[in-house]
């Protein structure tokens, strides 16, 4: 694995020769979500930023995600989406944002979302502004837990909506990540790994 100091310049690489493969909805089934996988430097370390939901919102209550969320009309791309609701959900600025890329969509099964997920380094986050009314917190893991040699488990059981799932999920500290987040960061880690 490259050097942690220069991993955004290796994705931004990665991502820049990938072509992302997209979920066709010609039929317009699905609604559609844009989401920002942050990445931040950390004294060296690539980190990156989750946000833990309320218990308020409407979908996935108390989960952990990306910031991200539905497509508005007024946004002219889903990439606009994300960075829109990065900065409605935790207070960036889409000016503070680079894009590094984007990779594949992911569906969502029971909410039936198509999520369109983009990578992008963001500022250190010292000063967030989060949203309380959809943000409960953040969560910052470093990257390298997501890589194969750091999982011990990569399933775990869920409790949601009444039933017990064994589902892909990660593990950090008392945190646990799983559902479409898991998937999509499950392909993201896969990406970088494929072009090692």
């Amino acid at each position: 694995m490259p050097e942690e100091v220069c991993l955004t310049d290796y994705i931004r690489k990665i991502l820049k020769e990938r072509k992302p493969q997209l979920i066709a909805d010609e039929e317009l089934r699905y609604r559609h979500a844009g989401v920002l996988i942050p990445l931040f430097d950390d004294h060296g370390m690539c980190r990156v930023l989750f946000t833990k939901r309320t218990d308020t919102v409407a979908e996935h209550k108390g989960q952990i995600s990306f910031p991200g969320g539905g497509v508005d009309e007024e946004d002219q791309t889903v990439e606009d989406t994300a960075l829109r609701e990065t900065y409605e959900e935790i207070g960036v600025y889409r000016e503070q944002v680079e894009i590094l890329g984007r990779i594949d969509d992911t569906l969502t099964l029971v909410s039936n979302f198509v999520i369109h997920p983009f990578v992008g380094l963001i500022p250190y986050p010292d000063d967030l502004s989060l949203n309380r009314s959809e943000v409960d917190s953040i969560i910052k893991v470093p990257l390298n837990r997501f890589f194969p040699e750091n999982i011990k488990e990569k399933t775990h059981l869920v409790e949601y909506d009444g039933m017990t799932l064994n589902t892909l999920s990660f593990k950090y500290r008392d945190d646990l990540i799983w559902g479409a987040t898991a998937k999509i960061m499950d392909n993201f880690i896969k990406i970088i790994m494929e072009h090692l």
